[in-house]
């Protein structure tokens, strides 16, 4: 699951290049609406990124009316997800939560809405130009107990044992190194601590080659592990009650995926 340090770089600036597209196309959305751009008699391809380009099976789409209510319409035309991972980690009061790659905030948003004010929601990203867009939409959202940081899911810049979960939104595929990544959730997670969240996974029977065959990196398949990887990978890094189930296929042999796991108490 690891790679050279001169692949990662090269992966890591793929990604840092196709999500920093997606944030800057949705800020300039907003500045077009400011100048009027977006009235009734507008171009609407002005008006908002090109979804219908997104892969089949991922975005905002996986999220319920009433939670897209919930939330500043920036955060969700932002997302490139493939699940919903607020709904796997089942969050309570006054809980921690961690959002790798949480882009334009969705998640975090919503996080931070179902730990109350008792609880904090963190988001991870890399990204400035996501940050700044996730920045805005906590604004505008009146979200005050959540903090994005800047920095890489390899090398989460948080104390030991300082979250109660770890969520991620189709991200764990796109990292250079996903040992480190499951070593990071693990060291991060107080005991007890759980991970809930989606992800692409291939069927056991797909070569890594035959993954590149079926999309991109940095379209959320060529990097994705296969069911028993990401389960090894899990308990490799200490985690417990492991499950890895496929939800819908995103392509040929290919899931997206719940995945659960504890931290030993």
């Amino acid at each position: 699951m690891a790679t050279t340090t001169q692949e990662g770089e090269r992966i890591h600036e793929m990604v840092r290049e196709r999500y920093a597209g997606a944030a800057l196309e949705v800020l300039e959305q907003d500045a077009n609406a400011e100048v009027g751009c977006c009235g009734p008699s507008a171009d609407s391809s002005c008006c908002a990124p090109e979804e219908a380009t997104y892969e089949e099976g991922l975005g905002r789409s996986l999220y319920s009316a009433l939670e897209l209510d919930e939330i500043p319409s920036a955060a969700s035309l932002a997302s490139l997800g493939c699940g919903n991972p607020v709904a796997v980690a089942e969050l309570n009061e006054g809980e921690t939560v961690l959002d790798l790659g949480s882009g334009g905030g969705i998640d975090v948003l919503l996080s931070a809405r179902r730990v109350g004010p008792s609880g904090f929601a963190y988001g991870l990203d890399m990204t400035d130009e996501m940050l700044e867009l996730a920045q805005r939409n906590a604004a505008d959202a009146g979200a005050t107990n959540v903090e994005f940081v800047k920095g890489t899911i390899e090398a989460i810049p948080l104390p030991d044992a300082s979250v109660d979960v770890v969520i991620s939104n189709c991200v764990v595929n796109l990292a250079a190194d996903k040992s480190a990544v499951l070593s990071e959730v693990a060291r991060v997670l107080r005991p007890g601590g759980r991970v809930g969240i989606t992800d692409i996974v291939a069927e056991d029977q797909l070569t890594v080659e035959q993954r590149a065959e079926r999309g991109s990196y940095v379209g959320c398949i060529a990097g994705a592990l296969s069911i028993s990887e990401f389960r090894a990978g899990l308990e490799a890094a200490g985690m417990i009650d492991v499950e890895v189930r496929p939800t819908h296929a995103v392509a040929d042999e290919m899931h997206s995926a719940i995945i659960r796991a504890t931290k030993p108490a």
